[in-house]
């Protein structure tokens, strides 16, 4: 067995550099102090920047998630909404404990569930609902960061703003990446002060290597700095986000100014269940990440995984099918707790994941998928949703000097949010991540749209411990509801196939959902695609861009390793010390 695992780690690391290049072959970044991974090379210099002042993990987290406002906006946002779990050690040897924090948008007072149907009583296109205010959500990213700052922080939060004050005034080159997305972009571009932001006079997005500066943002940040979250919701600039909201070029929403007063972060224990012989924590409903990843996992607990490391056709479908009954579950029982009485317990109990398990068979595809039946008497009111989601997101993990660590997952939801822009930063349409159609064959849905509910959510910042409480993986994803897939595959490759965290996170992608199985185009496991039709699959070869960004954390004598994954399809970067 030792020889066949062996054999299988040295093979995906020949895989990874044939299939993504030299990024995938390259050492991970090590460290024994401190270390950040983030999607762009700027929001972690940030992180690094605080760590290396003696802030906290907590600190760094603000720092990266300012910046990457600005230099990924296509991603996240202080106009949106945020997952984080926080790891607080008593010192570098000894478990610690997770706190789940929770700044999820929500829907304004006046949202109704037909809000995104059209005249007709159907679903209007994303493309119709998503851009101007009645996607908008009230942001909630940072009175989550400001929670978590009271309870974590070591600097003063003033001076966590001065990298992104900085590079706002200064101004940062525009990348491949955000060059590319805005030239795709361009014939959907309709909000002004977004076409003026980042587009020139005759409509192109400013090339490659531009110096783009963002006074406006600059001067929010100082007004948040000096004030706190109270700025973004009883202050200025919740004055001109309502308004910008309700009266803009593209289509007027309902927050008020009342919305944004009433908004409340929470902060809560993490989920945790066990995975072989380790603990797996994720976040709470609204976000669907936890639960579902926890099933994914739970089911594959069954299964001898490391049996088939050299099997890969095999491997695949067993994570496929777990993955099929997971979604078919989410799909039909998981909303923003406030409102639905979702039976997480119930879902993850070991029982029913043992006789969901028992469901697959490892030598064909299941014909069909259903929701299991959890609940006691059956008594489920609700008809399951669509689980739509769309991919633009960010995820960055810390570790810091001092034993405490973060895993965060932030989102404006689809690429450049709703193009409302508000001192200088975009503001989300998250309200999308709704299921539209409120009503299937007489019964609710359970994540339809409701007046002050929290749309569910994908995202899955995840840690895992070992049988001593102590942390050994922080890891998360962008990618909508396949964040789901990429994180419960980073955990296997981590936990049953023994790869460090950049073969874990640069590994091809394998996932499915409520649709077929899906493979990472021009990657070794899209040659599988015959033999998973022979097991009885449907089966899609497609792009699959995550954002895997990870850390493990080994203990040894002279005290800890930490090894950072940096996802080679984005311009993330791990910076160690």
């Amino acid at each position: 067995m030792r020889r066949r695992l062996a054999a299988f780690v040295l093979g995906v690391a020949a895989l990874l550099t044939l299939a993504l290049g030299t990024a995938a072959a390259q050492p991970p970044a090590r460290a024994t102090t401190q270390l950040v991974v983030a999607a762009n090379p700027h929001a972690a210099e940030a992180g690094r920047a605080i760590l290396r002042a003696g802030g906290s993990a907590v600190d760094a987290a603000i720092a990266v998630q300012l910046v990457l406002t600005l230099v990924e906006p296509q991603s996240s946002g202080v106009g949106g909404g945020a997952f984080m779990l926080v790891y607080d050690a008593p010192d570098l040897a000894r478990a610690g404990d997770i706190r789940a924090y929770e700044g999820r948008e929500t829907a304004p007072a006046a949202a109704t569930p037909d809000m995104f149907l059209n005249a007709n009583g159907r679903a209007e296109s994303f493309a119709n609902s998503g851009v101007g205010g009645l996607s908008v959500g009230v942001p909630g990213v940072l009175r989550m960061l400001e929670l978590a700052h009271r309870e974590h922080g070591r600097l003063p939060w003033p001076e966590l703003f001065a990298p992104a004050i900085v590079l706002a005034e200064n101004g940062f080159e525009v990348s491949p990446r955000l060059h590319s997305l805005l030239d795709g972009f361009k014939r959907f571009a309709r909000g002004d002060d977004f076409r003026r932001h980042f587009f020139d006079a005759a409509g192109e997005p400013h090339p490659v290597g531009f110096n783009l500066k963002n006074p406006e943002y600059a001067a929010a940040l100082r007004l948040l700095a000096a004030e706190g979250a109270d700025a973004m919701h009883t202050g200025d600039l919740a004055v001109a986000i309502a308004a910008e909201v309700r009266d803009n070029n593209v289509r007027p929403g309902r927050m008020t100014l009342e919305d944004l007063a009433e908004y409340e972060a929470h902060v809560s224990a993490p989920l945790c269940t066990a995975y072989r012989t380790w603990r797996v924590c994720g976040p709470q409903l609204p976000s669907s990440g936890g639960v579902t990843t926890q099933q994914v996992l739970g089911m594959l607990s069954h299964f001898e995984l490391p049996d088939f490391a050299a099997e890969p056709v095999r491997a695949i479908h067993l994570f496929a099918e777990a993955n099929r009954l997971a979604f078919a579950d989410r799909n039909l029982y998981l909303a923003d707790p406030s409102f639905v009485a979702a039976p997480v317990a119930a879902l993850l109990e070991p029982g029913y994941l043992r006789a969901r398990a028992g469901l697959i068979d490892p030598a064909k595809a299941m014909p069909t998928v259903a929701a299991g039946d959890p609940l006691p008497a059956a008594a489920w009111e609700f008809a399951p949703g669509a689980g739509a989601e769309r991919p633009s997101t960010s995820h960055f993990s810390i570790v810091d000097a001092f034993g405490d660590a973060v895993a965060m997952t932030t989102s404006v939801q689809g690429a450049f949010g709703s193009q409302l822009m508000v001192g200088g930063f975009i503001l989300n349409n998250q309200l999308t991540d709704f299921d539209y159609v409120p009503e299937i064959g007489g019964r609710p849905v359970a994540n339809r749209v409701q007046g002050g509910k929290r749309p569910l959510s994908s995202m899955s910042p995840t840690m895992v411990l070992d049988a001593d409480g102590r942390l050994r993986l922080v890891v998360g994803s962008p990618g909508g509801t396949r964040i789901i897939g990429f994180v419960a595959q980073s955990i296997v490759g981590v936990v049953d196939w023994q790869l460090d965290a950049q073969q874990a996170v640069a590994a091809p992608h394998f996932l499915a959902e409520d649709g077929p199985v899906e493979l990472e185009q021009g990657t070794p496991v899209a040659a599988h695609e015959a033999a998973l039709e022979a097991l009885g699959h449907r089966v899609a070869v497609t792009n699959m861009n995550s954002g895997l960004h990870a850390i493990t954390v080994e203990y040894t004598r002279r005290g800890r390793v930490l090894t950072g994954g940096v996802d080679p399809r984005r311009e993330g970067v791990a910076l160690a010390d």
